[in-house]
């Protein structure tokens, strides 16, 4: 029987300050955070700012012994996903539970191959907000969707019933979807539709508003992700675009994709995640991805920009 009251997060930004915020007030909940080094010692000191509330925070090196968690969610960007599968080992305990909240088609598969898929279950976020320098905002009707590969309505697997009765008692915003990989791949067509251009040209959600030549380059990516998505058996097309139009029409205009906040805070991107693993599929099931290559080849030079590479 899966109980779930030991709660350890890895990967402190405003995805995981999204579950910090609730779970740091859970009376029930033992809630720490994984950290080592310098930002141990920083987010001992300093705590988080979410939603303009301060909270302190227990936090657990990765070094440390003891009780195993009941549940681990890693919510770090994708190019630390390795030393966070790394840095939680000595939490993963015969029952723990493993949600990897990233971005992406595959890290699932990644925490899988090292600690096997009895311990990890599926799981993407639907959530706008932000982090910096400390403070964490996040818009409170985002939520989780989370399950098994395949979920029947009232027939939950019991580590999913145990995951669904945790965020009910703390206010997490979570849903079983009943095709979590389907759902994964929806998600990405829609990172890869929204974020990359909003990236490329500096512009926040308003683009697609505003100009019928960005919405049609949205439409144009995400055909594209549901071509690779078909070959490999995913069940995607013009139903989710039209869904998805509609859905872009209610973002609040001034909302910032992560990609583009990446850049404009000078931080590394995850466009090898979304636009590189889209080009790598695509090769791999001989389905053609140049929207998808032109958004790689043009973040990395707004990355080199940042670097510098082009100062005279």
């Amino acid at each position: 029987m899966y109980e779930i009251k030991r709660v350890y997060l890895i990967g402190l930004g405003a995805i995981g300050a999204s579950f910090a915020y609730y779970l740091l007030q859970d009376q029930e909940c033992e809630f720490k955070v994984i950290a080592e080094g310098a930002r141990k010692k920083r987010l001992e000191a300093g705590g988080i700012t979410i939603n303009d509330e301060h909270f302190d925070l227990d936090v657990i090196d990765p070094a440390q012994t003891g009780a195993p968690a009941d549940l681990i969610i890693i919510a770090v960007k994708e190019y630390s996903l390795d030393e966070a599968i790394r840095q939680i080992g000595n939490f993963v305990g015969p029952q723990t539970q493993i949600l990897s909240v990233l971005n992406g088609v595959d890290s699932e598969e990644r925490v899988a191959a090292v600690y096997g898929w009895q311990h990890v279950l599926y799981s993407y976020m639907r959530l706008s907000g932000s982090y910096k320098d400390g403070a964490a905002h996040f818009y409170t009707s985002g939520r989780m969707f989370f399950g098994e590969a395949v979920n029947t309505p009232g027939a939950y697997s019991p580590r999913v019933q145990a995951i669904q009765a945790l965020c009910d008692r703390t206010g997490i915003r979570a849903e079983v979807e009943a095709d979590m990989k389907r759902g994964i791949w929806y998600k990405f067509a829609c990172n890869i539709g929204e974020n990359l251009p909003c990236a490329i040209l500096n512009v926040p959600c308003v683009l697609f508003v505003r100009s019928q030549e960005a919405d049609d380059l949205r439409i144009a990516a995400m055909r594209e992700t549901f071509a690779v998505a078909n070959r490999l058996g995913i069940d995607l097309g013009e139903k989710e675009i039209e869904e998805h139009n509609a859905v872009v029409r209610s973002f609040a205009p001034e909302s910032v994709p992560s990609t583009l906040q990446d850049l404009r805070c000078g931080r590394r991107t995850e466009v090898d995640m979304f636009a590189g693993r889209l080009v790598e599929l695509g090769q791999q099931v001989g389905v053609p991805t140049p929207i998808a290559q032109m958004f790689l080849w043009c973040i990395h030079i707004l990355e080199e920009k940042n670097e510098g590479v082009f100062e005279l």
